[in-house]
């Protein structure tokens, strides 16, 4: 897309241990192990300063442009024990307590306006003090948890912006940091979560099971995220939080802008209402350069945004006249200083969802005078909030909003669009040995359906080891494999195994592995009947009374190994697969 370099992941999230990464287009794994001390937010802030010191070393005269778009701080939330226990017993003060105390300091250092008022609790997340002692143990490890990983995170990236301070033209970089990802998240849902993937599927874990493995947070076996009362507790002051794009909590993140050779330092805070959109136009005109017409002869559409490069001399710079925001039908309008807002639908329950758009209730805030969308001005002045509303179906219709889909969890189980590269309608696909980190959504469509894999493979018997095919990871996922010479199909269903394993070892030499997989129907993830074959000849079966309905996680299909996550701890990953795979056909039934 333009970069001379690319090394990081293609997808919203990643595993912090076990990261999908790419280095340009090609798949690659990390250089050491989770048990060696690997986190992929130090691995790539190594790189980052890196590449920066050969651009600078190969062509010292030469601007360079570098995104740096880490996982962090994004689910699921990773770090070592040496980092989480920084935080013990840092939030015993519960969520209300924690609000009271952020919002002072926020009013103290100018953040705030003089006389805001702090929004009150609203009634999707519980009182602290209504809690069990156990809730409030599990809460607060996964948010110290989460403050651990944080921690981490400015550690590391502080690492990167001395690096850039020892560069010769230091004083004349630009560096952008725009902090968050719309608002906390409470993808965590009530009770918080050890594997987040298994929320956003639509099922929720009872708290004595998260708890029971409570030993695993932060580290490689689990994909954490901290309860919703910590995700509004994270948006002081404002209300909601991430996905609910109706309110500021959604939406509204903070941005630092150093540019020693062209601004001067000032420590009262800026407040123009920026998007993201404008990012681009303003790096292009800091920078002199025109945004093309066309390239490689494609006419490119207009940049949606305006640069905010007099705001860098100008404390009075407004900003945006107007905005709209959307996000599984949680929607809202700006215009000069006004705000509509329609609240839809919950981010934790991901099996929500409600329609009945025309039902919505719709608010109406005057920012100017109040900033924390604390005063519902709809009843007092139903004209203008009309007025809001048809200019958010004006944008809506311009920028491709509509038809709205407040679906979730749901969503995931939409059938897909054909394999990559594959015949329309094709329902056999063949893998050779290589085939690694075929993201999710390209990969055969294995859920919410029968189907067969057949593996033409040569052995030397009990002396053979390793995966034949792969897809899926730690959250939950599907693996065929040889331990010493005995073939094993898995199925991880958010940690629950089902294991089909052979009666008996491969005869050395040439043999086919095959997996009969009778889905039972009648809807997304249901149950499935597993025959486990050699050479045709049944040697194992199993019964499953659910399935993944929607999605694996975060990691990918493979063929000869287990890259990335293992979908089981029986082995090691990536366990390579030490005789030989002819080829592994996959049939669609």
């Amino acid at each position: 897309m333009g970069f001379d370099y690319f090394y990081g992941f293609n997808s919203g999230e990643t595993h912090q241990f076990y990261p999908v990464l790419f280095e340009n287009t090609v798949p690659v794994e990390p250089q050491t192990t989770p048990e060696e001390g690997y986190h992929f937010t130090t691995d790539m802030v190594d790189r980052a300063i890196a590449r920066m010191k050969l651009s600078k070393s190969v062509a010292p005269d030469k601007p360079f442009f570098m995104y740096f778009a880490p996982g962090a701080m994004h689910a699921p939330h990773h770090v070592t024990a040496e980092w989480r226990d920084k935080f013990k017993g840092k939030f015993d003060m519960g969520w209300e307590k924690y609000r009271e105390i952020v919002y002072k300091n926020q009013l103290e250092m100018g953040i705030i306006p003089p006389g805001t008022k702090l929004t009150p609790r609203p009634d999707w997340v519980p009182a602290w003090d209504s809690l069990s002692a156990e809730q409030k143990t599990l809460y607060n490890a996964l948010f110290e948890n989460f403050a651990g990983f944080f921690a981490h995170t400015d550690h590391e990236v502080g690492r990167l912006l001395d690096a850039v301070k020892e560069l010769p033209d230091a004083d004349n970089t630009l560096v952008m940091y725009i902090v968050g990802d719309n608002g906390a998240s409470s993808e965590g849902g009530p009770d918080g979560t050890l594997n987040e993937i298994k929320g956003l599927n639509g099922i929720n874990t009872p708290i004595g099971d998260i708890i029971k493995n409570l030993d695993k947070l932060g580290g490689p076996e689990s994909e954490p995220h901290y309860p919703v009362g910590w995700a509004w507790a994270g948006n002081t002051p404002f209300q909601w939080v991430k996905q609910v794009a109706s309110h500021l909590g959604g939406s509204r993140n903070p941005m630092v802008v150093s540019w020693p050779a062209m601004i001067e330092h000032d420590d009262k805070p800026r407040d123009a209402f920026l998007h993201l959109v404008d990012v681009v136009p303003t790096i292009l005109e800091a920078a002199s350069i025109p945004m093309p017409d066309t390239v490689d002869g494609v006419d490119q559409k207009p940049l949606a945004g305006k640069s905010f490069l007099s705001s860098f001399s100008d404390a009075s710079f407004q900003g945006r006249d107007e905005q709209y925001f959307e996000v599984l039908s949680n929607r809202s309008i700006y215009e000069d200083g006004w705000k509509a807002n329609a609240q839809h639908t919950l981010p934790w329950r991901q099996d929500l969802a409600p329609g009945n758009w025309d039902k919505d209730h719709w608010e109406l805030y005057n920012l100017d005078k109040d900033f924390l969308e604390a005063n519902d001005l709809a009843a007092e002045m139903p004209d203008k909030l009309a007025a809001m509303k048809t200019k958010f179906d004006e944008a809506a219709e311009k920028y491709s909003v509509y038809p709205l889909d407040d679906r979730g969890a749901a969503r995931l189980a939409i059938p897909k669009p054909p394999v990559p590269g594959a015949k329309e309608g094709s329902k056999t696909f063949t893998y050779f040995t290589g085939a690694i980190r075929i993201a999710e959504p390209a990969a055969p469509p294995m859920k919410n359906n029968s189907w067969t894999v057949n593996a033409a493979i040569s052995t030397e018997g009990t002396k053979t080891n390793g995966v034949i095919m792969g897809f899926g990871g730690v959250a939950a996922g599907i693996v065929l494999y040889v331990k010493e010479g005995v073939p094993v199909f898995d199925y991880n269903y958010f940690e629950e195994h089902t294991v089909v394993k052979s009666s008996k070892a491969l005869d050395s030499g040439e043999a086919t592995v095959e997996v009969d997989f009778d889905y039972a129907g009648g809807g997304a993830g249901k149950g499935a009947t597993i025959t486990l074959k050699v050479n045709g000849e049944t040697v194992g079966k199993g019964e499953m009374d659910a399935t993944v309905g929607g999605r694996f996680g975060i990691d990918t299909f493979g063929i000869g190994e287990d890259s990335g996550q293992p979908v089981t701890n029986a082995y090691k990953a990536p366990f390579k697969f030490t005789g030989e795979i002819d080829k592994v056909t996959i049939e669609i039934k």
